[in-house]
Order: C-alpha cells, then structure tokens, then sequence
C-alpha cells in the first residue's frame, strides 16, 4: 500500500497542476486535496505505531492537507486573501508539529536557533526586495519562513550529530518544503506571476511532503 499511496500522490498532483494550467479551479481544488491526502496516508503507512514522533509528523502532514485545500480556495472565493491568510496559519501550525518532533533530538539547540534567526533575516531582506505584498501578509511571511527555516536548521542539525536514514530524508524533504515556499512567495508577490514557477512550487512541495512521510519507515 506504502508504493500505492506514493504513486497516486504523485498521479492526483499531476492532473492537479494540469487542471490548474487549464484555469479549472473546482476540478484542481479536488484533485489537489486528493493528493494531499494520499501523502497523508503513505505517512501513515510508514509510520511505527506509538511513536511520538511519528504521531507528530502525522499530524503536520494533515495539516498540510488542510492547508492546500484552504489555499486552493483563494482562487474560487471572490475575496480569497482571508483564506489564503487562514491557510498560511494552519501550514505554520503544520510546521510546528514537524519542529516539535524533531527539535527534541538536537543536542545544542542554541546555536540552531541563532543560525536560524540569521538566515531568516537575511533570507527575508532578499525576498522584500522582490515581492510587493500588504503588511499583514508580510508579517505572516516573517513567522512562517522563520519557523520553515528553523526546522530546516534543526533537521541539518540532526543530520550532522546522529546521521542515519530518517534525518536525512526528513532533511531532504524540509529543504525542498523551504524552497517550495520561496518559491510560492515570489509568484504570488513577484512583479509577475508565471506558471512555470508554479509547477516549480508545486512539484518540490509534493516532493518535500512525500520525504518527509516516508522518512517515517526508518524511525
């Protein structure tokens, strides 16, 4: 079922991004929210029973799910920026539960959290000088990069002071996930929106979510 999921994940998310080429936003919303579903299953499937990581990765997969079919809703709804906003929080809320399942086993947290702290900084100043957004979304934009990036800085943490197959592919996935975001902001607030970089997003995020759900098979 592990190999299923994993296939299906990646059939829905084609036909998705296919659907969304062809400016059919009902028939992308369900395809996408199938997608994301199924990388909440293979997750499941690789995941030990009574981990408490691995409930936690779970967990921030399915919030993952609940994000994407918010986000997708943006282009349905008249005014979607409420919901896209909605969306926003509940990815951040999904990256909290990845931080707080991998954090515990980073043996110097403080040099992680200052390392994170500096990149998120300089990494916003970039993105600012390209983007043009409203305040409120640049205030999330702060928040959400900065808990990615210190996931990401935590899960190269790990890799470094306990190498093995799980932080490795789990680090894998969170970079892709960060780049994807980057991404993500730079079309949706760049001068110009193109979908190639939309496919760009779309393909690293299914990517960095599928590593991450099966990075579980190793804990």
């Amino acid at each position: 079922m592990r190999l299923f999921f994993c296939i299906t994940c990646v059939l829905f998310a084609s036909c998705f991004i296919y659907m969304e080429y062809r400016q059919k936003p009902v028939p992308a919303l369900i395809l996408k929210g199938l997608a994301s579903l199924c990388f909440v299953l293979y997750g499941m499937e690789n995941a030990p029973r009574g981990n408490p990581v691995a409930d936690k990765i779970i967990v921030g997969l399915a919030l993952g799910m609940i994000a994407d079919i918010l986000l997708n809703f943006r282009f349905i709804l008249k005014n979607g920026k409420p919901v896209f906003l909605v969306g926003i929080l509940v990815f951040l809320a999904g990256h909290i539960l990845y931080l707080l399942a991998v954090f515990p086993m980073t043996p110097s947290p403080l040099p992680v959290i200052l390392s994170a702290l500096i990149i998120t900084a300089l990494l916003m100043k970039w993105i600012f000088s390209r983007i043009t957004a409203e305040p409120a979304f640049k205030i999330f934009g702060i928040f959400y990069i900065g808990a990615i990036v210190l996931l990401n800085c935590t899960a190269i943490a790990n890799v470094i002071s306990s190498p093995s197959v799980f932080t490795g592919i789990f680090a894998a996935g969170a970079i892709l996930f960060l780049v994807s975001d980057i991404v993500l902001i730079l079309n949706t607030f760049g001068k110009e929106s193109r979908f190639r970089l939309r496919v760009i997003n779309l393909s690293l995020y299914y990517i960095g979510q599928l590593l991450i759900a099966a990075s579980m098979h190793w804990l």
